[in-house]
């Protein structure tokens, strides 16, 4: 066997897995302005330690007179305000903070002493508190105090409380520090406020921010945000390193070809990725939300999702493969993110990142002008939900305690099916040698291959396509003697269909006023669904990234149920934006979305094939209130004509050229976008408990 042979072979189970994902932030107290003031914000931070956040410092002692400079590796207390070291004080989260000097260097301490380290660590981060005017910084890492060595000068850490008096500090307010690095927002002007009766603005329906922590956590390169700032959270994965060749995940699902390399630098440069065909790296860094809620977005629903299978056949772990431990594990990220955009704007509900669980809520915070987060789920095994060789892995009280659970922690929206038959029903086919992974994928959880008979309506699943040569590698992770079946050609379907359990947790989610979202149920499955929902006239249904045949679309909306397309090219969107005004039931209020799956192993838009300029900078959101240029982050400037929607930053641009390409419809085409968010709402108030 060469050389070459026995490289392909070990890298087939990840190839396997990657085909398989394919489907898938008395003491003066200065008051700070962050980086990209919030337009919406009721005024400025008040709180002693809160109100520290990118604001301006100079360093000094209640015990040793002067201000805190650099003294070679450490600092020491005794320079004068010329002399006084400057720190921006970059919001690490809620109550901490790193001092980053004018030098780039930050205040460190571990071990037992404080140094200037490089780089932003764990060991730069510390907590503040404010007590008779004076601050304290204890560190994050070991619970040490910082302090001033009363001898020398020189600061150091101690234990609390074993010289309190040293560890009291005054913050003076300063000029000329350094910027902490930072991805720029590229926006100007102030998201304007609707009327709390009708919200106008975007909605991205499927959507997933936390996904840096599925499949076990080291799937992702990248994360949406670190305590330690941009330098730290756009990282590529040392897997990848030195070249990218490396990286056959990234390498099959973004080019098909597990040869490929490709830049490992992220920030600053990023000069290969992010991009819009690059599948495992973070595309929704916070700074790049933030570019899209300034772009016009108020309703963000952020889908918690993993997957088992992928996870025990990718190597590298750092979460449990369990899917509802990973739902969990990203829910409490999502509040991280809410508290640390708080942080960068002066404290507790003060960042326009807001996570809600009630219609009233987001209809609150979206009329503001600020971007309503609410929770989804899309995972194989809801609740232990998968299912054996036919048999259910689940009971009725499992899906109850889980729906409870689920309720508990904010989730609204929930996907039942997803890639795998499970206990709940049959899924919607993936297509082509995708979908050959994607069966092979079900036979390693399921113990069964699909099972596809021919479909008697007018709706159909996704061809599955069977295995030929080019495909045959893909077989060779299956047990010794079972192979794929051969799919008869033609339109086929699931010949699973809604099971009980299916039907119990479907009556569970409408009981507690939740959302169905029947993407990725097979044919029989969805229309099952859509029949115990119409029967009980129940609103509560959407079709969030356009993974449900098209004849559903008119189901949904006479039920005053919500459709979102996936965010795909101008072109394919225009024209679905076009057949739902069509379909659309003028019972109920018209609006439009979109499902962009970012971070979800799915392509975004792509620039247009024959080079047409679609977008031209800068341009003005639906309404009025903000001016959009090209994004920077670093050194790289993006532009939607030449990349694409590479990050979710770029979403206003990617709108902005459908608008344009839709012609003398682009007014109606925007409208019926920024109808959407309200159009959600009123679906979700109709069932909300």
């Amino acid at each position: 066997m060469s050389v070459r042979s026995r490289f392909v072979r070990r890298r087939l189970i990840p190839v396997l897995g990657a085909s398989l994902a394919l489907a898938l932030a008395g003491t003066a107290i200065a008051v700070s302005v962050p980086l990209s003031p919030d337009p919406t914000d009721p005024g400025p931070p008040t709180d002693p330690v809160y109100g520290l956040a990118g604001g301006c410092y100079a360093l000094a002692s209640d015990t040793n007179p002067g201000f805190v400079a650099r003294d070679g590796d450490g600092y020491r207390v005794g320079a004068d305000a010329a002399g006084a070291a400057k720190f921006r004080m970059h919001a690490a989260q809620l109550g901490r903070f790193l001092f980053y000097g004018n030098d780039t260097a930050l205040i460190a301490g571990e071990s037992g002493r404080v140094f200037a380290a490089p780089q932003p660590t764990p060991a730069t981060d510390w907590t503040f508190t404010f007590t008779d005017g004076a601050y304290t910084a204890t560190s994050i890492v070991d619970g040490q105090q910082l302090g001033v060595n009363r001898a020398d000068g020189r600061l150091t850490v101690t234990a609390p409380g074993q010289d309190p008096e040293a560890g009291r500090f005054r913050l003076e307010p300063a000029d000329g520090c350094a910027d902490f690095p930072e991805v720029e927002i590229g926006a100007r002007g102030a998201p304007l406020v609707s009327s709390p009766e009708e919200v106008r603005g975007f909605i991205d329906a499927h959507v997933h921010m936390n996904a840096n922590e599925f499949i076990g956590g080291e799937i992702r390169c990248g994360e949406p945000y670190s305590p330690l700032g941009v330098t730290v959270a756009l990282q590529d994965c040392e897997d990848h390193k030195p070249d990218g060749l490396p990286a056959v995940l990234e390498n099959v699902l973004s080019h098909g070809d597990p040869f490929r390399s490709h830049d490992t630098t992220m920030w600053p440069s990023f000069a290969d990725v992010p991009s819009y065909d690059s599948m495992t790296h973070e595309q929704m860094y916070y700074r790049w939300v933030e570019r899209a809620w300034r772009g016009g977005l108020r309703i963000l629903t952020n889908l918690l999702v993993s997957n088992r299978v992928l996870c025990e056949l990718y190597p590298l772990r750092s979460n449990s493969c369990d899917e509802m431990e990973t739902a969990r594990i990203e829910a409490r990220q999502a509040h991280e993110i809410q508290d640390y955009v708080d942080a960068q704007y002066g404290g507790p509900g003060r960042g326009w990142f807001r996570i809600v669980s009630t219609p009233e809520d987001a209809r609150a915070v979206a009329a503001a002008g600020k971007l309503a987060v609410t929770l989804g789920i899309e995972i194989s095994e809801s609740f232990g939900c998968g299912v054996r060789n036919g048999v259910p892995q689940c009971t009725e009280q499992d899906i109850d305690a889980g729906l409870d659970e689920l309720y508990a922690m904010g989730v609204r929206q929930v996907v039942l099916t997803h890639k795998f038959d499970n206990a709940f029903g049959g899924v919607r086919f993936d297509e082509g040698i995708t979908g050959i992974a994607v069966n092979i994928g079900n036979f390693i959880g399921t113990g069964e291959f699909w099972k596809a008979e021919p479909c008697t309506g007018v709706a159909t699943d996704n061809p599955i396509g069977n295995v030929d040569r080019p495909t045959a590698e893909l077989t060779k992770s299956l047990p010794p003697g079972v192979t794929v079946p051969i799919y008869p050609t033609g339109d086929t379907c699931n010949a699973r269909g809604l099971t009980p359990l299916g039907e119990y947790a479907i009556r569970g989610l409408m009981q507690r006023g939740m959302i169905v979202d029947v993407d990725h149920m097979g044919v029989k499955t969805a229309d099952s669904a859509l029949k115990i929902l119409e029967d009980a006239r129940y609103s509560g249904v959407v079709s969030s990234h356009g993974w449900t045949d098209p004849s559903n679309y008119p189901r949904i909306y006479q039920l005053g149920g919500f459709v979102a397309s996936y965010a795909g090219p101008s072109e394919n969107f225009v024209g679905e934006w076009r057949s739902a005004r069509e379909d659309r039931d003028d019972d109920y209020y018209f609006g439009y979305g979109f499902g962009a799956d970012t971070n979800g192993f799915g392509a975004q838009p792509a620039p247009h094939k024959d080079g047409t300029r679609g977008v031209e900078y800068p341009f003005t959101t639906f309404d009025g209130g903000t001016v959009m240029e090209q994004q920077r982050a670093g050194t790289r400037t993006f532009d939607f004509n030449t990349d694409g929607l590479a990050q979710y930053g770029m979403i206003p641009d990617w709108i902005e050229d459908m608008r344009t390409y839709a012609g003398k419809d682009g007014d109606q085409f925007i409208d019926d976008m920024s109808r959407g968010a309200e159009a959600y709402l009123q679906m979700w108030e109709r069932v909300a408990r």
